[in-house]
């Protein structure tokens, strides 16, 4: 991470690390007589606060919880849609099945309506033979009489009359028929034109129910898919705040290690007055502790690709630098860095030599990253895009050699 501040006072402060508390660690060089660890101050502190780090961790903590609550909602707002729908569709198909139904009573409700007309055409059939048989059997009568009109009219009181008159007495076994077949035909058109508008009646009565069901079950299901369609909106915004509270959290977490690193080394080297640069002709050993401990002040500073200070690096541009400050100049590439000197075997590593990565072949290019030994088995390095100036071990796989810059 970059560090908050890269004025002039910044460096000064940077470039107040010890020597001598610095080189006493790596066994180089004793500190000054009476020399003591100065207190941290307030603006060193790590910032963002541990508490600042945790509580965006709560933050994430209480995200999760809301987020798997409306998730177990959503999950049972599923389940209940999709009962809905299943019972909506027992109820329309029920409804469908009531429509077969009724369109069969239409249709029988079409023949008895052909067989009442039938029926009826035989009932006047037999009205017009009975007033018929009423005027021959009486010569003369007027058929505007009341017989007579009862007789035609078919009404309900006929046989009575007829019974009350003695008129059977009068009439042969044919035409006693034609009486009883007159009865016969109004009675059976009485049944059906009942049983026919019973039967359809009650269809009617089914079908407004079954409608009236399916219109309910249609608007269950509406409803429970506004209910689905609402949670299911709240759990991506929650989601959409869980990662936003990841990303800070993990971001104010990658702050503070950087700046506690920082804080770390700016303790080892805050009783120190300044880092001097040294001419040429001072021994080798001395160049190195220089370059070295230079290197350390840039820690927490950016990798950025191609860049050699004094806000960024890659690299080589750090070590560049670094030698920079023994007035050692070497190129911002890893190919010529290689062969700016000596090549020393890794037992023999001092504070400031160049330690190369990658692998040796006949194109420079393969030696890819480069850092500087600090002692211990450990070097400053600018690592890769994304990561910032900091201290790591030697000891990788791709370790190729070390070079002392002369």
């Amino acid at each position: 991470m970059r560090s908050a501040s890269n004025g002039p006072s910044a460096r000064r402060r940077r470039s107040a690390a010890l020597i001598g508390m610095a080189c006493l660690a790596m066994g180089t060089v004793a500190a000054p007589a009476g020399a003591a660890p100065l207190l941290l101050r307030a603006a060193d502190k790590p910032r963002p606060s541990a508490e600042e780090v945790a509580e965006a961790r709560r933050d994430v903590h209480e995200h999760q919880d809301r987020l798997g609550t409306a998730v177990a909602r959503l999950a049972q707002a599923r389940a209940r849609l999709d009962e809905l729908n299943a019972g909506a569709e027992r109820l329309v198909e029920a409804y469908n099945g009531e429509l077969v139904r009724l369109r069969q009573a239409e249709q029988a409700l079409q023949a008895a309506t052909d067989r009442l007309r039938a029926a009826d055409a035989q009932v006047a059939e037999a009205r017009a033979a009975v007033a018929a048989l009423a005027a021959q059997s009486y010569g003369g009568v007027d058929l505007s009489q009341p017989m007579v009109i009862m007789v035609a009219s078919g009404g309900g009181g006929l046989p009575g009359y007829l019974h009350q008159a003695s008129t059977l007495h009068h009439l042969s076994a044919g035409q006693a028929e034609v009486l009883k077949e007159l009865r016969d035909a109004q009675t059976a058109y009485g049944i059906l034109q009942g049983q026919t508008r019973d039967a359809y009646g009650e269809r009617l009565a089914v079908a407004g129910r079954a409608e009236r069901a399916k219109a309910a079950a249609e608007e269950a299901v509406l409803r429970q898919q506004a209910e689905t369609g609402g949670l299911r909106e709240e759990r991506d915004l929650l989601e959409r705040r869980l990662t936003a509270a990841r990303s800070t959290a993990d971001r104010l977490a990658r702050t503070r290690a950087a700046s506690m690193e920082r804080a770390r080394f700016r303790r080892t080297s805050a009783a120190a007055s300044k880092i001097a640069k040294v001419p040429k002709s001072a021994s080798s050993s001395r160049m190195g502790d220089v370059a070295a401990n230079w290197a350390l002040t840039q820690l927490g500073k950016p990798y950025v690709w191609a860049a050699d200070g004094p806000d960024s690096y890659d690299c080589s541009g750090l070590t560049m630098r670094a030698w920079e400050q023994v007035g050692v100049r070497l190129d911002h590439w890893t190919g010529t860095q290689w062969t700016s000197g000596p090549h020393i075997p890794t037992g023999d590593l001092r504070r400031g030599d160049l330690v190369f990565f990658g692998r040796i072949t006949s194109n420079p290019g393969d030696i890819h990253h480069v850092g500087i030994y600090i002692g211990r088995g450990m070097m400053v390095h600018a690592p890769q895009t994304g990561d910032v100036v900091r201290i790591a071990p030697i000891w990788r796989s791709d370790l190729v050699g070390a070079t002392r810059p002369t």
